[in-house]
């Protein structure tokens, strides 16, 4: 069996922290079933492949540290912290200079040593507070 966390830590390394797109067409299935798609993003793994570029294109500097991992059976679960400082337009704001961290936590189901399944949550309130686009509650 594929060592699963280190799946995990590949895509956020590889992929989300270093901007290797070309890295998803050996992590991801082809029939890969994206379950957090943004509105407007393709599906499948072309969707994880817009989605890195778009928050790249955004947040130049984004690092995505992996915090921790528990695998169980096909399935991998990642706890993680992205950063990143918005120097570029993110769905409609424009670049604000301000540094984001923002909390996330992922489910990826895998087969033969790829991803074919993702959910996950993220802290989209907190990142948009931090934007300064949603006031802080006083």
């Amino acid at each position: 069996m594929a060592d699963l966390a280190a799946l995990a830590r590949r895509i956020n390394d590889e992929v989300l922290s270093q901007g290797k797109v070309e890295v998803i067409d050996e992590l991801i299935a082809d029939d890969f079933v994206e379950h957090q798609a943004m509105p407007g993003m393709p599906s499948g793994k072309e969707a994880l492949k817009a989605f890195t570029e778009m928050f790249r294109a955004a947040f130049p500097d984004l690092k995505v540290e992996t915090v921790a991992t528990a695998v169980d059976g096909d399935e991998v679960w990642i706890q993680s912290v992205m950063t990143g400082t918005h120097k570029g337009e993110f769905n409609g704001i424009a670049p604000t200079g301000k540094k984001v961290s923002v909390e996330m936590f992922d489910r990826v189901r895998t087969r033969d040593g790829k991803a074919v399944e993702h959910w996950g949550v993220s802290n989209d309130l907190g990142m948009m507070t931090q934007l300064g686009v949603i006031p802080e509650h006083p």
